[in-house]
């Protein structure tokens, strides 16, 4: 089979769209099919070169509003040619908007169906948009199901985000099919490597935390939490891997709390050095409410950590109470959090419990158990286009064609005019939505 992978974020960058992208890509690989990835060009670098050779980079404005986004520019004929050239035999989107409208388009000029992986609950990021606005989020969320119902299938990545998708309207055939991980790479991990680097003692607890530091990620609530649990305990540490623009935030919260020589931040790691500090942690915090699946939480769990989380979409799928951890009420305040944390440093004989399970538990995440299922997800979609009405997928594109037209506005004539023309085209939509 040949797929091509549509997505505005790809590596070098390291966010949860992209490791799922990367994930996918390296599985369909091993099982010897063709893949493509259309992404956008990156200042950093490349991906490496054995996954590079199958990227198409197309010009696009970086790290929109701070934010791992990129902008994409209008295309060249390079990618028109090298699209003809492939012939692809399914589309799998990554975004409903940006290199998203273009994979419409790919797919309704060269009659190939689209899939489109629902990753993000998109009006939880706005605040990346001047003018963040009510109004906005439900112009993003309604767009996003717009998006979905002119594709050809919609994979979810937890029964969650099935459910609300389906509550919003999504009307295409839904596949509940998380991102896979290598759970063999996240048990090997060296626990005394990381644990050697920090001068911590064998009888130290390690609670940790994996994720860009940003603003939906809801940290404030997790440092607090920590903050409150390290106070109670000389033996707990914090060791939290990733960066962004809540880590000062953070900084100041631990700062305040007096325990900030016991919380260490390694910053952005992957591949072994990421496996290694999962192995160093003895149990992983969690509080985001934005997240479509718990990747780092089957990540976590794989390296043998139970997780103390708050019950939301994606969360619950991977997170069972006082079986693999903590799954705290949604609502829950940062001292309930701090006391279920409690109980993870001082109750050994629960941490073991919860570890032995959240390593058991961890083995229905497996990537090629997710590669398999997408692949045949494919193969309906595949059969279901060439049986189809000639003019059913134009129809669908047509509805959807004033609306991905916004899209355009994103490119500005300058680039300090990027941000007002986004927040321009966002917020004179909703009404039109509301009537469309």
């Amino acid at each position: 089979m040949k797929i091509c992978f549509f997505t505005n974020t790809f590596l070098p960058h390291v966010g949860g769209v992209a490791r799922s992208t990367q994930t996918f890509l390296e599985d369909y690989r091993r099982m010897r099919h063709r893949t493509l990835v259309v992404a956008p060009e990156f200042a950093e670098g490349s991906a490496p070169r054995r996954i590079e050779r199958s990227v198409e980079r197309v010009p696009a404005l970086q790290n929109f509003n701070g934010s791992d986004f990129s902008v994409r520019l209008p295309l060249g004929a390079a990618l028109s040619d090298r699209l003809g050239k492939f012939k692809a035999d399914i589309i799998h989107a990554h975004h409903p908007f940006l290199l998203g409208d273009t994979a419409l388009r790919v797919g309704a000029e060269r009659g190939v169906p689209v899939v489109f992986t629902h990753h993000t609950l998109y009006e939880q990021y706005t605040h990346y948009v001047p003018l963040d606005s009510p109004a906005l989020k439900n112009f993003v969320s309604d767009l996003s199901t717009r998006f979905a119902n002119c594709c050809s299938g919609v994979i979810a990545p937890s029964e969650s985000i099935a459910e609300l998708i389906t509550a919003r309207g999504v009307e295409r055939p839904i596949r509940v099919i998380p991102t896979g991980i290598d759970t063999k790479m996240f048990e090997s991990g060296r626990r005394d490597r990381w644990r050697r680097h920090f001068n911590l003692r064998d009888d130290d607890v390690v609670i940790g935390h994996v994720g860009r530091l940003a603003p939906e990620k809801n940290l404030p609530f997790l440092a607090d939490a920590l903050a409150r649990c390290l106070r109670r305990h000389e033996n707990a540490h914090a060791m939290i891997v990733g960066d962004g623009p809540s880590r000062a935030e953070m900084d100041r919260i631990f700062g305040d709390a007096r325990v900030l020589h016991r919380v260490h931040f390694l910053g952005q790691r992957t591949g072994r050095a990421l496996h290694d500090a999962y192995a160093a942690m003895d149990g992983f915090a969690f509080a985001s409410h934005s997240e479509t699946q718990g990747m780092v939480l089957a990540e976590a769990m794989a390296a043998s950590n139970p997780v103390i989380a708050l019950d939301a979409p994606g969360v619950r799928e991977v997170v069972r109470d006082n079986a693999n951890g903590r799954l705290l009420h949604g609502d829950a305040t940062p001292e309930a959090c701090a006391r279920a944390l409690s109980q993870l440093v001082r109750n050994h004989d629960a941490r073991q419990r919860w570890t032995a399970q959240a390593r058991q538990d961890a083995a229905a995440f497996d990537r090629k158990v997710s590669a398999r299922d997408a692949l045949a997800f494919y193969e309906e979609m595949i059969a279901a286009h060439d049986h189809a009405p000639s003019d059913s997928f134009a129809d669908r594109w047509a509805r959807l064609v004033d609306r991905i037209s916004i899209e355009t506005q994103l490119v500005a004539d300058k680039v300090g005019a990027a941000a007002g023309a986004l927040s321009h085209s966002f917020l004179g939509a909703p009404s039109s939505a509301a009537t469309s």
